[in-house]
């Protein structure tokens, strides 16, 4: 069931017809296969076969014809939740769709990613996605790996009149025109984004004329007519080949049925505005259009019969395939990470820990030409914490980018540009600010690969300082790592010194799925260490045992591991030897080496310096009631900050973070000593 998005079809006794007749021909051909492919997706969801939901693109088929016929093999497309006809004029396997749909083993997501989320990765199909707008930024990271891959692939991102409104949508825009990125962006205005009109969700209806705004081309055309849609992309990729930037096309169209098939919501359409764009159905217009070249109508209807088949085929097809087994279900979540090398000696060269994370950008930039690293100001000046100077120098401003201050595309356009050949660094100033990016890593890098059924790759790092100590308040000096070790599709590293944080940052940037790297900022100003000069790796998923003991474990992470020795020392003192544990990794976790520790000295605590109620300390506090209840002595002890925000004033800001005193008294009260 491979799609022929390219081929032409033959008029009657095998006489080829004039070009455009052709060409109007593999349209009206396309487009029907489409509307047959939602009309009966549509069906077997009434009959229950096809469960979930699917939103249906009926009314709207001359735009994903029309686009997809001005685009070449290797460009990319990137969709949105009405995102099957996209695909299939594109050419995905109708096939592979209705089993996706079906939720089957042999869908383009093995049956995980569903009607909203199929992606065909070797059509240069990014995926359709559930999540309004995202897409705007995917596309706009695809068309910068082009551009930075020098490549003349162009973009073309499908999005609907709701999504115009979302922050996503100005984001991708301004950082397209400033960069000047082979990308357009087709707005299907159907005119509802749900049930609000876009009358009164916009407060200028035309939504093309915000690409002024943007010192980009902007026109409104007919969305139902494949040919004036087919014009205008070609004219804007184009554009975009000659390095002259993005475009912004409004396609005028109607969706003839609901939101989706699973709502059942009260008219909020005029009857009479639905029955005027009825009239106006795309796939009419084709069809008079070939008439009045002459086409007979037992042709045209000969085209209809072929599409029917090819999709009644794909429906057989899917039935009888078989259902996914809870065996995929893991192997899809994450790439395989590369093997294990042996810790390097440190050697007597020493470093403090911003020079190691520079040093390790620096190194794995010069070893893979697809490391590139975005921030805002971590180009021309090197960084807020000055961890990139140098690196714009070394490297060129293609890949050393300056960004706007807009964390939300940025973090997207990574994932687009991971999806394309490219291993993005993305710093965060601050990495409170990672919530502008929150879409991008939770339900985009971490789900991607998972709901593509593990076909997709997505290697990007995402890295930043956190934690309080230099007294930048509340909003500038939070601890925020549980919220991503949460997340089933994330790494997720926390170094402690600098030779930790050469050597994981590299072994972040080498692996093959999406990191959260956190620096803590009194590291940055505190740490200083030995750190071999030749590029390393160090392994993910393995803990470091900073201080050997016997009569309690204390796990800390971050800044608190140099609290936790100095508080081992002064329990040394008293006759308590502690046993110190540096996670390193918190996602994956070294649970064994824990376990192993606590087994051994029959006492833990636990200390962090994030909140302590939901905390670090309380996965780190399960997984040993799990593992180790019965060797216990004494109750974990966590050792976290109150559950308040971090206050400006510099002693109440010392009183709230752990400290090696409150460790060393937790580590007391846990072997009955205090």
């Amino acid at each position: 069931m491979r799609t022929a998005r390219r081929e032409r079809t033959v008029s009657p006794a095998g006489v080829s017809p004039a070009p455009e007749t052709a060409a109007l021909e593999t349209y009206f051909l396309d487009m029907l296969r489409i509307r047959r492919f939602e009309e009966r997706a549509a069906e077997l969801f009434k009959s229950g076969v096809i469960k979930g939901t699917a939103h249906s693109c009926v009314g709207q088929e001359a735009i994903a014809v029309g686009a997809c016929a001005a685009l070449r093999d290797d460009d990319y497309v990137v969709s949105h939740h009405r995102g099957h006809g996209h695909c299939i004029a594109k050419g995905a396997d109708t096939g592979k769709m209705m089993a996706e749909l079906f939720g089957r083993v042999t869908g383009y997501g093995h049956g995980l990613g569903g009607s909203m989320h199929i992606a065909a990765l070797e059509h240069g199909i990014l995926g359709a996605n559930g999540i309004v707008g995202a897409g705007l930024g995917i596309g706009t990271g695809s068309a910068l790996s082009a551009r930075i891959r020098g490549s003349d692939q162009v973009t073309v991102v499908f999005f609907g009149d709701g999504a115009s409104n979302e922050g996503i949508f100005h984001e991708s825009l301004n950082l397209a025109a400033l960069w000047k990125l082979p990308v357009i962006f087709v707005c299907e205005n159907n005119g509802y984004g749900l049930s609000l009109g876009v009358e009164s969700a916009s407060a200028e209806p035309r939504l093309s004329l915000r690409a002024a705004a943007y010192g980009m081309p902007g026109e409104t055309i007919d969305g139902n007519d494949a040919t004036i849609v087919r014009d205008a992309v070609e004219q804007a990729a184009e554009r975009a080949r000659a390095g002259q930037g993005p475009s912004l096309i409004e396609a005028m169209t109607y969706r003839f049925g609901d939101h989706s098939m699973r709502t059942n919501l009260p008219r909020y359409r005029p009857e009479a505005e639905e029955e005027a764009w009825r009239q106006r159905d795309p796939i009419l217009k084709v069809a008079e259009q070939l008439r009045q070249r002459q086409v007979a109508q037992d042709h045209l209807d000969a085209v209809a019969a072929r599409a029917d088949a090819e999709i009644e085929q794909a429906i057989a097809a899917a039935g009888e395939a078989p259902e996914p087994t809870m065996e995929i279900l893991h192997p899809a979540v994450m790439a395989p990470s590369p093997d294990a090398l042996p810790e390097p000696d440190a050697g007597s060269r020493q470093l403090g820990y911003v020079e190691a994370v520079r040093e390790a950008m620096h190194q794995e930039m010069a070893r893979d030409d697809s490391v590139v690293l975005l921030g805002e100001d971590v180009g021309r000046i090197g960084g807020l914490f000055h961890c990139s100077v140098g690196l714009q120098e070394a490297f060129g401003v293609e890949r050393v980018r300056d960004t706007p201050i807009s964390e939300n595309v940025m973090a997207n356009a990574a994932v687009g540009a991971a999806l394309t050949g490219l291993r993005p660094i993305v710093e965060v100033q601050f990495f409170d600010f990672i919530t502008h990016m929150m879409d991008a890593i939770v339900n985009q890098a971490a789900k991607l690969r998972f709901m593509l059924g593990g076909e997709a790759r997505i290697p990007l790092v995402i890295r930043g300082p956190q934690g309080g100590g230099i007294r930048l308040g509340a909003q500038h000096s939070q601890s925020l790592e549980t919220w991503f070790a949460h997340i089933p599709g994330l790494v997720v590293l926390a170094p402690s010194n600098p030779y930790d944080a050469k050597g994981l940052l590299a072994a972040a940037i080498r692996n093959d799925n999406p990191v959260v790297f956190i620096e803590h900022k009194l590291l940055y100003q505190q740490s200083r260490g030995a750190v071999p000069e030749a590029p390393y790796a160090l392994p993910i998923g393995k803990a470091a045992v900073r201080r050997q003991g016997k009569d309690v474990t204390i796990v800390a992470t971050m800044a608190m591991v140099d609290a936790a020795l100095s508080a081992a020392r002064e329990l040394a003192r008293d006759g308590i030897e502690a046993e110190v544990i540096d996670p390193r990794s918190l996602r994956p976790l070294d649970g064994e080496t824990i376990l192993a520790s606590v087994r051994k000295t029959n006492r833990c605590v636990v200390a962090h310096e994030g909140w302590t109620t939901y905390g670090f300390g309380a996965e780190i506090s399960a997984l040993i009631m799990e593992g180790a209840f019965d060797w216990l002595d004494a109750p974990v002890a966590r050792v976290g900050m109150a559950d308040l925000p971090m206050p400006y004033n510099a002693g109440l800001e010392r009183e709230l973070i752990p400290n090696a005193a409150r460790i060393a008294q937790a580590a007391r009260s846990v072997c009955y000593r205090s």
